[in-house]
């Protein structure tokens, strides 16, 4: 197959090790996208330096340096990309300060001259421009191919003030960092502020923070809480410091002084990395955004800090009266220290609540974690870069992190709130028997000690789970007791057949221990000693899975009997079911509905009837047309399944659909060597990574953990055993050929 070439997207911006929010985002951007699209798309930078500040040490992606104010710069670097066959697309990122001439006019130079497609990101928008800064914006977006604003009211703002045509206007909110939720206690412990009350601001300085009315509230809200700390982390904006060098730093240091706040206040002059800036907003029990700009669009900082969790308390500037609902945190007036003594001391007093509201504003924002930005703007950048398509998106390493997570001594937990263990609902034999298909797979590939580790916890699982009639029970409490009740209420075959397949996956894997695979053979075949019966088609064909790998390993009695016998059952109710234009296996469709087409044609595999192979290729095109919809896939939604006299359910869609889909793809391609098929599988496998409706990560790469569920406008955040194991086992289904080995169909 051709290799795709890698395409170059050129970034005309500041750019690090310069101190500037513009550089900043552009580098997180990029990073972002890299990650996501690595094998096609390769980052460009051009780089505004300001005057006459010397040029900075920078980074190999910098191919050109454009001195601020110097016109005949910018139209050099229009003439490097139009001469560079490889760059498909130059990225602008727009902020008023950063170019020369009036309003940064010399911008339009560079597009004057540009040959080829831009995109223009503009940071800010301000209402009720005068004629001079609307025409050049005008004049700017004109020559542009497409613009990109970060929220609803700048591009409102754009089209009714501007007069710029809606259908040009991209809106892609400010990305945030991905990062596990957590109180402040660990970052707290870390930092060696365990005694205090965090609050904190931070960004570059400049008077436009409002710093000084947070200091005057101070000493009232410290007469209740003596031990309150308040961080200002940052330092003076570089433009700043070049006008009035560290006056406002000296101001508010002074206010410190004569307020007798020495003790609670510290600042932080460092403009910090990542890592300890992200440490410190963990740290942090209340944020404090305190802008006295109005019409300020986008706060970099203000999304930083509810991407952390923290609760907010804001001035009332754009993005925060847009953004920050009652339950994530409080608006204060400008310049009003009385508001800051209320909004502080009503969190403080009542931590139930200020908990309460990081966790909403957690919720709230991982729709705009950088991972689904980067999704954003690729769809957005396709347009001019082709090498951008579905099948491009870069597979994350497999992580078992959040598996051992979920894992004690006894087996894996059922379910989480967020990525923390919920032990209350205890265990099932379903997940610990999916637990050991996945690490089974994981080490034989890997050798990985974690994955043998876990692999052993949840075999023993399998031990304490037979009935008196040697069947297997399903429900455990978190005391690690039967669950009586539930195992009552539930029929139990489709985890007998689950557990049954697991083990002979355990058993016929050679790079386990043998003693591992001696107990599994033992545990196999104390359950297949009593009659197995299964009648439900998702149990059977879970058990023709097992009986496909014992009929390849030439082991186990009456394999070749029973394989006929249950594909033969399958066959019947697809023959009974199915029709011209419903060619299906049951009146409806449900969950994990590709496992019943895989089975049949691992059954074909096996015994090449042709009839198995058509009623499984026919059921399988059957679905792909009902949920792959306009190129993504749309898993049968369980929020009303498709019954087939009815509308398709669109949402709840989960991740067993997902993983069983990728398997059941990956088996048709390698038996008929279709490029289709491939291809959507790996779309199919791209639901997990924002390919899908909403364009949201289902997986979290932070974690190692997969959401449990996709609504129609949110993601369930819960990352529980059963969509954590199932996304692992989609993900490692990639990692070879074929899992099973199939051959080429020969016909």
């Amino acid at each position: 197959m051709h290799k795709p070439s890698r395409q170059s997207i050129v970034y005309l911006t500041t750019f690090p090790p310069r101190e500037c929010g513009i550089a900043t985002f552009c580098y997180d951007l990029i990073s972002a996208l890299s990650k996501t699209y690595s094998s096609v798309l390769n980052a460009k930078i051009i780089a505004i330096n300001p005057e006459p500040e010397p040029k900075f040490k920078y980074s190999k992606k910098v191919i050109f340096q454009i001195s601020q104010n110097s016109e005949s710069d910018y139209q050099s670097a229009a003439e490097l990309v139009n001469n560079s066959p490889a760059i498909s697309l130059a990225v602008i990122q727009h902020e008023f300060g950063i170019f020369g001439g009036n309003y940064g006019s010399f911008l339009l130079t560079f597009l004057t001259e540009l040959k080829k497609p831009s995109v223009i990101i503009f940071h800010t928008i301000l209402p009720n421009p005068d004629e001079a800064r609307k025409n050049i914006v005008k004049a700017i977006s004109e020559k542009t191919s497409q613009i990109v604003v970060m929220t609803g009211l700048s591009k409102q703002i754009l089209h009714n003030e501007y007069q710029i045509p809606e259908n040009k206007i991209t809106v892609i909110p400010h990305g945030i960092h991905p990062v596990i939720y957590a109180g402040s206690k660990i970052a707290k412990q870390e930092l060696k502020l365990s005694r205090y009350p965090v609050i904190s601001t931070f960004g570059l300085l400049g008077r436009g923070k409002g710093l000084e009315y947070i200091l005057d509230a101070l000493p009232e809200v410290i007469e209740k809480y003596p031990n309150l700390l308040y961080l200002i982390i940052g330092k003076t904006h570089p433009s700043v410091k070049k006008d009035e060098d560290e006056s406002y730093r000296k101001f508010l240091v002074n206010k410190v002084r004569n307020l007798k706040l020495n003790g609670n206040v510290k600042f932080v002059n460092q403009y910090l990395k990542l890592p300890a800036l992200l440490n410190y907003l963990l740290a942090t029990d209340i944020y404090i955004a305190s802008s006295l700009d109005s019409n300020q669009a986008v706060s970099g900082t203000f999304s930083y800090a509810t991407g952390a969790g923290r609760p907010i308390i804001s001035t009332a500037f754009a993005q925060a009266r847009a953004e920050l609902e009652p339950d994530m945190g409080i608006l204060v007036d400008f310049k009003n220290p009385k508001a800051y003594i209320n909004a502080l001391l009503d969190l403080l007093d009542h931590p139930d609540k200020l908990e309460q509201m990081g966790k909403n504003s957690y919720f709230k924002t991982r729709k705009i974690i950088w991972p689904n930005i980067a999704i954003a703007y690729a769809k957005l950048y396709a347009q001019f870069v082709p090498a951008l398509d579905d099948s491009r998106i870069h597979l994350p390493p497999i992580k078992l992190d959040h598996l051992a997570k979920l894992t004690d001594d006894f087996g894996i937990f059922q379910f989480a709130e967020l990525d923390t263990p919920n032990p209350v609902f205890g265990y099932t034999l379903d997940d610990n028997a999916r637990a050991l298909l996945v690490t089974v797979i994981h080490y034989g590939k890997t050798k990985l000690p974690l994955a043998l580790k876990l692999a052993k916890i949840y075999l023993n699982f399998f031990e304490k789970t037979f009935l008196p009639n040697n069947r297997f029970q399903n429900y455990f409490n978190s005391d690690y007791s039967p669950n009586n009740k539930a195992n009552q209420l539930d029929d139990l075959e489709e985890t007998n057949a689950r557990a049954i397949y697991a083990l002979v996956k355990t058993m016929l894997t050679e790079a386990l221990p043998q003693e591992m695979r001696d107990k599994a053979k033992s545990l196999f075949e104390k359950r297949t000693g009593t009659e197995v019966i299964f009648t439900y088609p998702r149990a059977m064909s879970i058990y023709i899975e097992a009986l496909y790998c014992l009929s390849k390993s030439g082991q186990g009695t009456n394999v070749a009997e029973q394989l006929n016998f249950y594909c033969e059952k399958l066959l019947k109710l697809y023959k009974e079911n199915s029709s011209p234009d419903w060619q299906w296996f049951e009146k409806d469709l449900t969950y994990s509905n590709s496992i019943l087409c895989k089975a049949l044609l691992l059954g074909f595999a096996i015994t090449k009837n042709k009839e198995y192979f058509q009623a499984g290729k026919n059921s399988l095109d059957f679905l792909i047309h009902h949920t792959f919809v306009k190129s993504v896939y749309m898993p049968i939604g369980q929020n009303g399944w498709y019954k087939q006299s009815g509308e398709r359910a669109f949402f709840d869609q989960q991740p067993e659909d997902a993983a069983a889909m990728v398997r059941a793809l990956q088996l048709m391609h390698y038996l008929t060597r279709k490029e289709y098929y491939k291809k959507l599988m790996h779309k199919a496998f791209n639901w997990f990574l924002g390919e899908n409706v909403l364009g949201q990560f289902v997986y979290d790469a932070t974690s190692g953990g997969c959401y449990d569920g996709l609504g129609e406008q949110n993601i369930n955040l819960n990352q529980g055993a059963e969509s954590t194991i199932l996304y692992l086992l989609a993900r490692l289904s990639l990692e070879s050929k074929s899992e099973t080995g199939e051959q080429k169909l020969r016909a």
